[in-house]
C-alpha cells in the first residue's frame, strides 16, 4: 500500500513472506531501490514510539503502560528521548514486557527488532568519524 501524506514523500505498508522480519525488510527495501533508484530511506516502523503507541500495541490503557513504567523506573528500558513526549525503541520494551510475563506475538517483537537495527544501522552510517573518546563514554 502506497500514501502520501507529505509532498514528496512516500509511505509504503508491506505484507510478505520470508524466513524473518529482517529478511523481509531487506527485500522490501531493494525492491523499492530498483523501482525508485533515488529513494531515500527515512524510518522502518515500528520502532521509535510513545506510551501510547506501545499501550495500543500490547492491548493495555496509556494509564496501565505510565504506571508501569513508573514502578519499574530502574529496569524499565531507557527512553531515546525524554520530554513532553518520551519515545522508546519498541523492541526494547516488548522485550521487557515479555521478560514479566506478557504474552507477546513472536513476531511482532523479531519485527520491532529488525525495524530498530535497520534504522540504528542508516543513523549510524551517516558519521563521517566516530570520535573514540565520545563512544567510550555512551557505550
Amino acid at each position: 500500500m502506497i500514501g502520501s501524506g507529505v509532498p514528496g514523500r512516500l509511505a509504503l505498508a508491506f505484507s510478505r513472506d520470508a524466513i524473518s522480519a529482517s529478511q523481509a525488510l531487506l527485500s522490501a527495501l531493494q525492491d523499492v531501490k530498483k523501482a525508485i533508484p533515488d529513494a531515500r530511506l527515512i524510518e522502518v516502523v515500528p520502532d521509535l514510539v510513545g506510551l501510547s503507541d506501545i499501550a495500543d500495541i500490547v492491548g493495555v490503557s496509556r494509564q496501565n503502560m505510565r504506571k508501569l513504567m513508573l514502578a519499574h523506573g530502574a529496569s524499565f528500558p531507557l527512553a531515546v528521548h525524554e520530554g513532553s513526549a518520551s519515545v522508546w525503541h519498541l523492541a526494547e520494551v516488548l522485550v521487557w514486557l515479555e521478560s514479566r510475563g506478557y504474552d507477546l506475538e513472536p513476531l511482532m517483537i523479531e519485527t520491532a527488532q529488525a525495524a530498530q537495527e535497520i534504522n540504528l544501522t542508516k543513523a549510524s552510517s551517516k558519521l563521517s568519524e566516530v570520535n573514540p573518546e565520545w563512544l567510550a563514554l555512551v557505550l
